[in-house]
Order: structure tokens, then sequence, then C-alpha cells
């Protein structure tokens, strides 16, 4: 529709209605140019859709993950240091039993004194060839006369009779099968040569490859890399001696074969 005003010299400019609402965000026809304000709507003005203010974005935060290398290298020390301690605690607490309980806690030692103790009595030393319940022997009646056991590594078998005298006097005996591996005799005779109280020779008829024997203890063994060896002989030498400490080891017999040697001048008894 055309709205006319009469004429004059401040006549009115011509309205025309066109029937649409004014574009969101644009100003009205007739708005002020210049303003200083925006086309868009006023800050704080709400979203469409009646939702409220845009609300400020909260900074992410990254978290950092644990620094397990430091961590891990701690605990394995902890570990180590624990490990060290507890087992320096084992060896004292060990070192600290009598030679005889830390013989008994060797696994495969056979306690003749304990399981056998009769077998071990006499009453005096014989002359001639003898007879034991084990074998080898590990005490009893003997020779007068002892194996010499001054680290002497024998290369053939001795007789039974001098060697349990030695047994006697706290000797450990070594005894292996003529057949063993030069290799497993030399890791033997490595453990006897020039150590007082120690001798060694082979052995026939042996149901294992290595018999240990003290005088009433007796380990067998399959091979010279055992850790046994060595727990037998720190335990029993010396200490299973029935005389003493100062018991000989010297002035013995030095000549293998296995009948006893009475035609010879015996050395003093002890």
């Amino acid at each position: 529709m055309s709205i006319s005003t009469p004429g004059g010299p401040e006549r009115r400019p011509t309205v025309v209605s066109t029937g649409k609402k004014p574009a969101a965000g644009r100003p009205a026809s007739g708005a002020k140019a210049g303003s200083g304000k925006p086309a868009g709507k006023p800050a704080g003005t709400p979203r469409a859709g009646g939702k409220g203010p845009r609300k400020p974005v909260t900074p992410v935060k990254v978290s950092q993950g644990r620094a397990w290398g430091p961590i891990a290298l701690f605990v394995a020390v902890g570990v180590l240091a624990a490990g060290i301690i507890g087992y320096g605690a084992y060896a004292t607490f060990q070192g600290a039993k009598p030679w005889d309980k830390r013989a008994n806690s060797i696994d495969g030692i056979v306690n003749i004194r304990k399981t056998d103790g009769e077998s071990l009595k006499y009453e005096s030393h014989k002359a001639g060839p003898l007879t034991w319940k084990y074998s080898p022997p590990v005490g009893g009646v003997h020779n007068a006369a002892w194996q010499n056991c001054m680290g002497d590594v024998y290369d053939a078998p001795i007789a039974n009779e001098h060697a349990v005298h030695s047994l006697e006097h706290g000797a450990v005996w070594i005894t292996y099968r003529p057949d063993l591996p030069a290799d497993q005799v030399a890791k033997l005779a490595g453990k006897v040569r020039g150590v007082e109280k120690m001798m060694m020779s082979p052995y026939e008829g042996l149901d294992k490859p290595i018999s240990l024997q003290a005088w009433g203890y007796q380990l067998k063994l399959d091979n010279a890399d055992d850790s046994r060896i060595d727990d037998f002989i720190k335990d029993l030498r010396v200490n299973a001696s029935v005389e003493g400490p100062t018991a000989l080891c010297n002035t013995g017999i030095t000549a293998t074969g296995t009948t006893p040697r009475d035609e010879q001048q015996q050395p003093p008894q002890q």
C-alpha cells in the first residue's frame, strides 16, 4: 500500500511496506550508520534455541606417565641388597651351627654314627685282611698302621685296613670308580692334593661313580662337579676324628695295594 502526503517544502518520503521482517543480525531499515554497535548480536545475548551464554572452555590437563625406569631400578637394587643381606645372615647362622649339625644337613649324606653306631666299635687293632658292613668302609676295626693322608692322591687302590685307620685320625677319603673320566679324576685330585687329612684312591665295585668317607659318614655322588663334595670336606675333615685333631696323618703307609702290609715295621699307634 502507498501513502502519499500533501506536498509542501518538508514533504515526507513515501514508505512502502513489503510485509517482511528485517533479517536476523542486520540493522533495521533506518538504523543510524556509524553508531559503533556491531551488526550481530550484542555480547551476552542468548544463543538461538533459548540456551544460555556460551561457557568458557576449561583447559585439558595432560597427565604425564610415571617414570617406571628409575622405579624398576630402585626395586631391583633393593631386592639384590636384601638377598645379599639374607644370604650373609644365613651363611653366618650355618657357620655357627656345630659341625655335625652342618654335616647332617648335606643332602644324601648317610650318618652311620646315628643309624648304625655298633658297626663302628672295635676293641683293638687287628692284623691281616678284615671285613666291613659298608663298602667302602667308614669305620670300625682296622689295622695298626694308617694310610698316609697328607693330601695323598693314589693312582691305584689301597688297603681298607689302613684307610679306616686314617679315617679314625680325621681324614676324608675320596674314592672313585677306575673308569671315571680323567677330567673328573683331575677335579677330585685338585681338592685333595697337598691338603692335610685328605687322601684319594680308585675303588673297585662302587655303586656310584664317587664315594666320600669320613669316620661314621658316607656320601655317594655321580660327578666331581657336585658342590656337596666341598661341603663334606669342610664339615668333616678333622672334625670327624675319633682321636682328636692332633692325630697324625704323616709317617703312614704310602704304598698301594689292597693287602694290608703287616710285614712292614708299623708306625707308632695313635
